[in-house]
C-alpha cells in the first residue's frame, strides 16, 4: 500500500482546489493511504472526504518558526512517504519534500527562487495559460498527477462531502427565501471592495428582490462587516443572527441558500463545490485566469476591473504593479457599483426569477 501526502498550506480556497489532487490519485492508487497536511482552520473544506484517508492539522504561525519546521520535517520523515506532492511549493513544504526521503516527491518550479536544492523528484512548470474550464488553478493540480502517472478521466470539480446530518440542517426555516449569502469582505483587505460599494449592491438586491440577505466573514472581521451593515437602505432584508463561525459551519450554511454574491476567496470555492450559483467580485491584483473556475456567464458569473478597462493595466510600470498588489485600493475604486451592475442584473435575474418586487 502506497503512503501518499498532499501538502497545501496557505488559505480555504488553495485547500479545497488541492483537494483534486487526492480525489483523483485515488483513482491511479485505490489502496493507497492518503494524508493532507493543511494549516488547522482550512480543515473544514477537507472533512468526511472519502479519498482522505488522514489529516495533519497545523498551526500556521508555529509552522514558520524553525525549531518546528525542523520537528514538522522530522515527523513527515518517519512517516515513510511512497509520494509527496506539493502544490504549496513554498518554503515549509519544499523543506518537508526534501528532508521525507520519499520517492516521488512532485512540485512546481519556481525559477526565481535563489535556493537550488533537489526538493522534487519531479519539478513541474507551472502552465502559463488555462486550457479548461476549471481555471489554471486546478488545471495546473491534475497536472502535478499526470507529469508522472497515467490519470484517465480527471476529476476537476473539487467536492464537499457533507454528511447526511449536515444535508438535512435547516438554519433557516423561518426566514424568508430565497436566501442570498453575501461574502461582504475579502479573506484579507487586498480582496475586499470599498464598503459603500458592497452596501450599494446589497441595497439594489434588497430593493429589487423579496429576498433574505445573510453576511458571510470571518469573525474577526465582525467590527467590519457591521460597519457594512449600517450603510444598507434595507435592514429589515438582512439577517444578522444566522452565522456561521467555522468553514465547516459556513459549508453547512451555504448548503442550505440559494446563491452566493462574495468578494474572491475561500466563500466562491466552496459555493461551486456545492454546486451554488456564484457571482465573484475580483480584486483588481487578483490572476482570475488561475481562480475562475467553470464560469459559464450563467451558473457562475464573475466581474474584474482588467476586462472591464484593459487599457488600464497595460500602462503600469512592474513597479507600480507591486505597489498595486500590496495596496488595490485605488484600483479598487475604479471598480464601481455602476461597473458591476450589468453583469449582477442578469445573473440576479436567472437566478430570482418570480421573486421581484411589484412596483406600483
Amino acid at each position: 500500500m502506497k503512503k501518499i501526502l498532499v501538502i497545501q498550506n496557505k488559505r480555504i480556497g488553495d485547500v479545497l482546489l488541492s483537494s483534486v489532487i487526492a480525489n483523483n490519485i485515488k483513482k491511479v492508487f485505490p489502496n493507497s493511504e492518503i494524508t493532507f497536511f493543511a494549516y488547522n482552520y482550512t480543515v473544514g473544506v477537507l472533512e468526511n472526504n472519502p479519498n482522505i484517508d488522514r489529516i495533519i492539522a497545523v498551526d500556521e504561525k508555529k509552522l514558520k518558526q524553525l525549531p518546528h519546521l525542523f520537528k514538522t520535517i522530522l515527523e513527515m520523515r518517519r512517516e515513510k512517504f511512497d509520494i509527496i506532492f506539493d502544490p504549496y511549493a513554498k518554503f515549509q513544504s519544499r523543506m518537508i519534500c526534501l528532508g521525507s526521503n520519499a520517492k516521488y516527491r512532485i512540485g512546481f518550479k519556481r525559477e526565481h527562487k535563489k535556493l537550488k536544492l533537489p526538493f522534487y523528484t519531479h519539478p513541474v512548470n507551472f502552465k502559463k495559460k488555462a486550457t479548461l474550464p476549471c481555471g489554471r488553478g486546478i488545471e495546473d493540480r491534475i497536472n502535478l498527477i499526470q507529469s508522472v502517472f497515467q490519470l484517465e478521466n480527471a476529476d476537476y470539480e473539487p467536492k464537499i462531502f457533507l454528511t447526511e446530518k449536515e444535508q438535512s440542517s435547516n438554519d433557516v426555516v423561518a426566514i424568508q427565501r430565497p436566501i442570498i449569502m453575501l461574502g461582504v469582505l475579502g479573506s484579507t483587505p487586498q480582496k475586499s471592495m470599498p464598503y459603500e460599494y458592497i452596501a450599494k449592491i446589497i441595497d439594489f438586491i434588497t430593493e429589487k428582490y423579496n429576498v433574505t440577505i445573510l453576511f458571510n466573514y470571518a469573525p474577526q472581521q465582525k467590527m467590519e462587516a457591521m460597519k457594512i451593515y449600517e450603510m444598507c437602505s434595507c435592514k429589515e432584508q438582512i439577517n444578522l443572527d444566522i452565522y456561521a463561525a467555522s468553514i465547516r459551519g459556513f459549508a453547512v450554511l451555504m448548503n442550505q441558500c440559494n446563491l452566493l454574491v462574495s468578494n474572491e476567496g475561500g466563500s466562491v470555492h466552496i459555493a461551486k463545490a456545492l454546486e451554488k450559483p456564484t457571482f465573484t467580485i475580483y480584486s483588481p491584483y487578483i490572476d482570475k485566469d488561475a481562480w475562475n473556475s467553470f464560469e459559464d456567464g450563467k451558473f457562475h458569473q464573475s466581474i474584474h476591473l482588467l476586462e472591464e478597462s484593459p487599457n488600464l493595466f497595460s500602462s503600469f510600470t512592474p513597479e507600480e504593479r507591486k505597489r498595486i498588489e500590496a495596496n488595490p485600493d485605488s484600483l479598487y475604486l475604479k471598480l464601481t457599483p455602476e461597473m458591476i451592475l450589468p453583469k449582477l442584473k442578469p445573473f440576479l435575474a436567472h437566478h430570482l426569477m418570480g421573486f421581484e418586487k411589484t412596483t406600483i
